[in-house]
């Protein structure tokens, strides 16, 4: 008999998950094509053969595979991942398109507190595909569309980090107290006391679909285990296991083929197919009963009906829910006479249940938890008998042959004891592996007669069976426990994200001070060390910022982000031999990272063979045209050849990389300032400084460019703050001096150049200026005395300083070096 093809199509596709998940993508690749020449018209096998081609890098034939089905928006994992191609190939239009098209697959939907180590979700949802979306209008220059995907992306899911990093890439002013907050969804998700994931069941066709997720604060135990001890809080444990392997099951099963098979059924969870609109089916509950024939139990009949009992005694509620095991004295009916027998061998420690671990035995409890009192005989003459969950085999032909009857009980269940294939601990009705279950009443025999195993006979101690109150209790003290997780996570990002903020708003002081506020195991992480690393560099602190990310190699060599911001450290600090190592070191590890090009790129240019510099830059731009640091690498280069056109291009394709790449416009002014463009030089320059407003350089270039335009008064108030940006610059000061002298301002020059003296005694433009103003002051002799000092740093300039001397006549020819 041939097989159905729907039995095929559901083991091809556990086959392919099966690679997936051992990440053997080669094999999930071939097992995927086999799927999509057996079922070519399922968008399930669309989806897994894309999905094969986009891990393998193949992001053209995951685009091709999935775009039929992805772009129509009909099966959400298609246009999801078909999304994800139109971003790597640039088609942005058409993955909106998709997503869009999909919208009511996903919209409202939260998978968040649903992935474990053993199973995932079966379809992306709203966070992540809006986070996608935003990436998607982010690159199809829609910055609207783009900052309002991202936000509702962070409504959904704070811990969407990507989406908060885009924002402040982009320039956005946000609010970290207002992203990282726990909201409805992320506490409902973690909230239920259902087993965290997407339930899957298999259909009569073959295929895999995802069930709805059990409502919250279901209770999941009582629903589908109807015959298991409620108090049995170890049984609890392992009733997911059954619930998730139940399907997979054979009859007669050992332990070890169970959990084989337990884990095989999560293989097939890892990655579910599109979800079904339908209300979840019980794969385990029928008709009132539970079913464990599965796992080599017997069928057990409906439960029995409550006893009836007296008002003065408390119902005992937690025996409804007891599975005697074989090995029990089974009887029809109990008669007066047999109660009589059993009577006197009643003892507290015969009426003990048996306790969860099995380290013990243990009385009897109500719902409340209250301990049941042993009843006579005597008090229920007439009480209704408990149906037997078991089929009495053993049952004797007359009720009043009740002790002949329980010692062909004892034997046969010694003998089904030894026929019966093993059962592990966990699968039986007792999961204490307990021989003794509870009773109705003190209808047993000895410890020994009902077949107890040696080790709980030997048991010490009693342990108290926690209630149904207290079972309430501990699952809501782990809800508790895991928000509280949450909330520490969210502090985290909070501080993580403020620090963040502050750098991307090149605020480098507020960024140091959040992420010095870190643990100081977050501090050591590599991420964390290169965002220090890089503000001390904003903050043109090269010798600081070197040692962060000289640690950083250290601590993770193998890391290509920012490692040209790195070699530019080198570079101002004129390391040759430290660069030329990394450089060389980073295109062994990694020949094609643009990273590594910039690198080498410096150190041919702190060698001054600015050719070869040109041709690194070139490369690395070639790898990534997207990478703006390298056009604008590659400009500064031009302009030291003097090769302005092309270095304005540079420039220019940096810019159309990232907007705010504020170096480009800086760039661009010091062009234009060059070929004496004061206005388009100062407009650059002002639109830099408006991307970072913290950059002294930018300030003092802005003033530089009104000096030359005679403008001054507003020069000097770009010097004042620049100043007040970076008091230790020395070239600041000395053009708000330069500016100070000119405006005749002779107290305040005489103040800034006594402290600019301290920062660079060895200057000889600083005691030339000091010349000049002291030969304003006529003091002459304090004017011809830094004259002389100017001349013995600087004899190149012998001159213009010995002219200076002779006339004492102020020289505006002299070309310092500072400004050079």
């Amino acid at each position: 008999m041939p097989p159905s093809a729907a039995a095929v199509t559901a083991q091809l596709r556990q086959i392919v998950h099966y690679h997936l998940d051992h990440h053997s993508y080669d094999n999930a690749h071939f097992f995927s094509e086999r799927l999509a020449a057996h079922e070519p018209r399922a968008g399930e096998s669309a989806y897994l053969l894309a999905l094969c081609h986009f891990r393998l890098g193949d992001t053209r034939s995951a685009y091709e595979v999935s775009k039929a089905s992805g772009y129509r928006g009909t099966h959400l994992n298609c246009a999801y991942l078909f999304a994800q191609t139109c971003l790597i190939l640039e088609r942005y239009k058409d993955g909106i398109t998709a997503l869009e098209k999909s919208r009511s697959l996903w919209s409202h939907k939260s998978n968040f507190g649903k992935h474990t180590a053993t199973i995932r979700a079966a379809t992306p949802d709203s966070a992540s595909v809006l986070c996608l979306l935003g990436k998607l209008h982010r690159a199809y220059d829609d910055k609207k569309k783009a900052i309002l995907n991202f936000e509702e992306a962070l409504k959904a899911n704070p811990f969407m980090w990507d989406a908060f990093a885009a924002l402040c890439d982009m320039g956005v002013n946000v609010r970290t107290q207002n992203i990282f907050k726990l909201n409805d969804a992320l506490i409902d998700g973690v909230g239920s006391d259902q087993p965290p994931g997407i339930l899957v069941e298999q259909r009569d066709n073959g295929a895999i679909n995802p069930l709805e997720p059990l409502p919250k604060k279901s209770s999941v135990r009582t629903a589908i285990f109807d015959a298991i001890d409620p108090f049995d809080s170890q049984r609890s444990a392992a009733s997911n296991e059954m619930l998730l392997g139940n399907n997979y099951l054979s009859s007669g099963s050992g332990e070890n083929n169970f959990m084989s098979k337990i884990h095989a059924a999560r293989s097939r969870m890892a990655v579910a197919p599109e979800p079904i609109h339908e209300p979840m089916e019980s794969p385990t509950v029928l008709n009132g009963d539970t079913n464990f024939s599965r796992v080599g139990l017997a069928v057990e009949p409906p439960p029995a009906p409550i006893r009836r009992t007296r008002n003065t005694q408390p119902a005992d509620l937690a025996s409804l829910d007891a599975v005697p095991k074989i090995g029990y004295r089974l009887t029809a009916k109990r008669n007066q006479k047999t109660q009589d027998e059993h009577s006197s061998e009643s003892n507290p420690t015969i009426l003990r249940a048996p306790t969860a671990a099995g380290s013990g035995i243990e009385r009897k409890r109500t719902v409340s938890g209250h301990p049941v009192q042993p009843r006579q005989p005597s008090e229920e003459p007439g009480a209704p008998q408990r149906r037997s969950a078991r089929i009495n085999m053993f049952r004797g032909t007359n009720a009043k042959t009740s002790s002949g009857a329980a010692i062909v009980s004892a034997t046969a269940t010694r003998e089904l004891r030894k026929a019966r294939p093993p059962i592990s601990r966990i699968m039986r009705p007792n999961s204490s592996g307990a021989g003794v279950g509870r009773t109705v009443s003190g209808n047993r025999k000895p410890l020994e007669e009902n077949g107890m195993d040696v080790d709980q006979a030997e048991a010490p101690g009693v342990k108290e069976v926690p209630s149904q109150s207290q079972a309430t209790k501990a699952v809501e003290s782990d809800v508790v426990k895991t928000e509280e997780a949450l909330r520490s996570l969210i502090e985290l990002l909070k501080k993580i994200g403020s620090g963040y903020l502050a750098l991307s708003q090149y605020r480098s002081t507020d960024a140091l001070t959040t992420y010095m506020s870190l643990p100081r195991a977050q501090q050591d992480t590599p991420w964390v060390m290169s965002q220090v690393g890089r503000a001390y560099y904003e903050q043109a602190s090269y010798a600081e910022a070197e040692k962060y990310y000289r640690r950083l190699r250290i601590l993770a060599p193998t890391r290509l982000e920012d490692m040209e911001v790195y070699s530019t450290i080198l570079w101002f600090l004129k390391r040759e031999t430290d660069l030329s190592f990394l450089a060389h070191e980073l295109v062994d590890q990694s020949w094609h990272s643009p990273q590594a090009w910039c690198a080498l790129g410096n150190a041919w240019s702190l060698a001054r063979d600015h050719e070869q510099a040109l041709r690194c830059f070139k490369r690395a731009t070639q790898l990534n045209p997207k990478f703006a640091y390298a056009f604008t690498l590659q400009g500064h280069e031009h302009v030291s050849n003097e090769e302005y056109e092309k270095a304005l291009t540079a420039y220019r394709l940096a810019i159309s990389a990232d907007r705010r790449h504020y170096n480009a416009y800086y760039g661009i002014g010091r062009v234009y300032e060059k070929l004496g463009s004061y206005d388009k030089a100062y407009t650059h320059f002002h639109s830099a400084s408006i991307i970072n407003p913290t950059n002294a350089v930018l300030i003092c270039c802005i003033g530089n460019v009104l000096e030359k335009q005679r403008q001054i008064v507003q020069a000097l108030q770009y010097f004042t703050k620049a100043t007040e940006l970076a008091p230790h610059a020395a070239q600041t000061r000395y053009k708000k001096a330069r500016a100070l002298l000119a405006l005749n301002q002779l107290d305040a020059a005489q103040r800034e150049l006594e402290i600019l003296k301290t920062l660079a005694p060895d200057e000889a433009t600083v005691h030339f200026l000091l010349g000049k103003l002291y030969k304003t002051l006529n003091d002459k002799g304090s004017a011809v005395r830094h004259f002389t000092i100017a001349l013995n740093l600087d004899p190149k300039a012998s001159q213009q300083i010995k002219e200076a001397i002779e006339s004492l006549e102020d020289d505006d020819s002299f070309d310092d070096s500072m400004i050079a």
